[in-house]
């Protein structure tokens, strides 16, 4: 009777269900299934644990890391760098979860099942270079806006309850305006419900401004970042620096890993599902998954060159006496958007130059 280590291929794979502190992996054998399983630190010794765990058991063929962008991000930046693949290996199927259970053990040999089977094949985003930091800075501006929005917002809330000259003399003002105005107020009483009052409005109109003065700041580094990665992008119609970062921070710092035009207009939910059944075979519909950041990103561009772009308007005129609903033409719109964001985020240095030189 053959053992289990007679029957083993010599090749495996390695799943891992990350956490915050500890990341579980189980190792799977092509051949033989479930090996062993094994929970480590998330730091550096026990990553070099892991790995030198799952060399034990034979020749890696590939990591299947849940929470690469998230928990697992650290542990795929150290197996890439190690010289090793990881791919994306997803939440397991809500079905299987109900009738299997759930645990960190069976979700790390569900990733390396997937990993295994060809069913988890995204390649992750490296998060090691200019697009990164473009994420970072988003995610500070991105926060820094709304913060913002609530001030003037719980700022104007509160006007309401200032006396009678004061609300006369900032009707009407602007954002900016009305919060330069009241960051000059002068509370000389703030034992009073008056005086509080003025100096709540002189606190917010501060706060307000610093982040305002704040956004700008961001929004000049990303500039300046996309116009140093991908000038291309800037230089087409509609696309501004907020958009192109949007763009960037999807793609990932590795272009290479969307491997078609098609596959980048589903990752932005802009290409058509199947739908078809018995005989109503040949009918779709539209994609309501993918990125939905993206997804508006290319819809922004698109309504702005649906009111300044004069070819985009002759193409909205022949679609429309067509018997076109507008709907159907912005899908057609978005899709020519995607194509062509497809190329200038593929493209090399070399490649960018012509095309700036070509617009």
């Amino acid at each position: 009777m053959e053992t289990q280590l007679d029957t083993r291929s010599g090749y495996v794979v390695v799943g891992v269900d990350t956490h915050k502190h500890l990341h579980v992996a189980a190792v799977m054998d092509s051949v033989a299934g479930i090996l062993a399983t094994l929970t480590i630190p998330t730091d550096t010794p026990g990553f070099r644990q892991l790995l030198a765990w799952a060399q034990s058991y034979g020749q890696i063929l590939v990591f299947g890391v849940e929470g690469t962008g998230s928990y697992g991000a650290s542990l795929t930046s150290y197996l890439r760098r190690h010289g090793h693949s990881v791919v994306e290996a997803g939440r397991p199927d809500r079905r299987l979860r109900r009738m299997n259970g759930k645990s960190d053990t069976l979700d790390a040999e569900n990733a390396a099942r997937a990993a295994l089977a060809g069913m988890a094949t995204a390649i992750p985003k490296t998060g090691d270079g200019t697009v990164e930091m473009l994420r970072q800075l988003k995610i500070v501006h991105d926060t820094a806006v709304k913060d913002r929005s609530a001030a003037m917002i719980t700022l104007k809330t509160m006007l309401v309850h200032g006396d009678d000259q004061l609300r006369a003399n900032t009707n009407k003002m602007t954002q900016i305006k009305l919060a330069r105005h009241l960051s000059r107020l002068r509370p000389a009483d703030v034992t009073t419900v008056a005086g509080t009052l003025r100096y709540s409005l002189r606190t917010l109109a501060h706060r307000w401004l610093y982040l305002d003065t704040q956004i700008k700041e961001l929004e000049a580094k990303i500039h300046a970042l996309v116009a140093d990665y991908r000038p291309a992008l800037l230089h087409r119609f509609g696309i501004g620096a907020d958009t192109a970062a949007e763009i960037l921070i999807v793609v990932g710092d590795n272009p290479e890993r969307i491997k078609s035009e098609a596959a980048f207009a589903k990752l932005a939910g802009i290409s058509p599902i199947p739908t078809g059944s018995g005989q109503t075979s040949g009918r779709h519909r539209i994609n309501h998954g993918g990125h939905r950041q993206l997804n508006a990103a290319i819809y922004r561009t698109v309504i702005v060159r649906m009111q300044h772009h004069e070819p985009t308007k002759a193409y909205i005129a022949k679609r429309t006496a067509e018997g076109k609903t507008k709907r159907d033409i912005i899908r057609c719109l978005k899709r020519y958007v995607i194509r062509e964001v497809y190329h200038l985020v593929k493209a090399q240095p070399t490649t960018i130059a012509h095309a700036l030189k070509a617009s």
